[in-house]
C-alpha cells in the first residue's frame, strides 16, 4: 500500500437495509491520496453499497451505517449529507450513468457545478472537461438521451469533475460499454489521476481492466473484504486468476462456476 497520506479511511463499517438485512459485514479499506484503488467482486458482493455508504446515499434505499466509521482526512463524515461531502471534495459517479436525458451534454456537465459560485472557475472547469473528453465538446448541444453509452459515461465522469473533486467514487464504469470504449474511459481516468491528482475508488467487475490501471485492490465477497494487495500482486495471484480472470491452472473456469463456499475457504485458508 502507498505511503502517501490517507485521504479516506473506511473502518469496519456494517450496513443494514430496512433494519433487517445485513449487507456489509465489517468492511475496512484505505484510500491513499493520489491513488487509484480498485474494489473488485462479483455482482452482489457489496461494492456499490460500500460506495454509497461513503457518499451517504444509502438513506434513499433505507440503508444505514450501523457500525464503524468513515473518515475523510482524519475527520468522521459518515453523518454528513451527500451535498456536504461534495463540498468537501467527494463525488460519486453512479452505476448506470444517470444522465439527464432531456438536457444537453453541456447542461448535464454544468449541473455538476451546483455547489460552486465563481463563474470564471466553472468556465475553466468546463474547458478542462472538454480537453479530457473532446467527444463531449463535439456533442455539447446534443440531448444526452441521443448520445451513445460511452458518451454518457464520459458525461457522467465529466459532470463529477465539474464539482472540482479531490476524490471520485466510480461505480462500474465499464458496464454496458464496448471494449474499445472501456479502454478509452480507463485511459482518461488514469490521465486524470496522473495530471490532476484526482484520487479514485473504482468499483468494478471487470477485474482485468481495473487491475491494469489501479495501484491497489480490494476483493469483496458476501459483504466482506477477503483479499487486498498491490494491483500487480493481485493480477498474478493464482486464486484471483482462477476465480476472477478465468485463468485456472488446471482448467479454465469462470468466477460463476465456482461454489462460493469453496472460494471463501480458499481466501481464508
Amino acid at each position: 500500500m502507498s505511503t502517501s497520506p490517507t485521504v479516506l479511511n473506511v473502518n469496519g463499517i456494517e450496513v443494514i437495509y430496512n433494519h433487517v438485512i445485513l449487507v456489509l459485514k465489517g468492511v475496512s479499506l484505505r484510500l491513499p491520496q493520489g491513488a487509484i484503488v480498485a474494489l473488485l467482486g462479483g455482482n452482489g458482493a457489496g461494492k456499490t453499497t460500500t460506495l454509497r455508504a461513503i457518499s451517504n446515499l444509502l438513506q434513499g434505499e433505507r440503508g444505514d451505517v450501523t457500525k464503524g466509521s468513515i473518515e475523510l482526512r482524519g475527520e468522521r463524515v459518515e453523518n454528513l449529507s451527500p451535498a456536504e461531502l461534495v463540498q468537501r471534495g467527494v463525488v460519486q459517479v453512479m452505476e448506470g450513468r444517470h444522465c439527464f436525458g432531456h438536457l444537453s451534454i453541456e447542461e448535464n456537465l454544468l449541473t455538476g457545478s451546483y455547489t460552486r459560485r465563481n463563474r470564471g472557475e466553472i468556465a475553466a472547469s468546463l474547458d478542462k472537461v472538454y480537453s479530457y473528453f473532446p467527444r463531449l465538446k463535439t456533442r455539447r448541444a446534443s440531448q444526452a438521451a441521443y448520445t451513445s453509452g460511452g458518451e454518457q459515461q464520459m458525461c457522467a465522469i465529466g459532470r463529477a469533475l465539474m464539482a472540482n473533486p479531490s476524490v471520485v467514487l466510480l461505480d462500474e464504469p465499464s458496464m454496458g460499454l464496448a471494449p474499445q470504449i472501456v479502454q478509452e474511459v480507463f485511459e482518461i481516468v488514469k490521465d486524470l489521476n496522473d495530471k490532476e491528482k484526482v484520487t479514485f475508488l473504482l468499483a468494478e467487475q471487470n477485474t482485468h481492466m481495473a487491475l491494469k490501471y489501479a495501484d491497489y485492490g480490494y476483493i469483496m465477497e458476501g459483504g466482506r473484504i477477503v483479499m487486498d494487495g498491490a494491483a500487480a500482486d493481485l493480477a498474478s495471484n493464482e486464486d484471483v486468476k482462477e476465480f476472477y480472470l478465468g485463468m485456472g491452472a488446471a482448467e479454465r473456469k469462470s468466477f460463476r462456476d465456482v461454489k462460493s463456499y469453496r472460494r471463501r475457504k480458499r481466501w481464508l485458508a
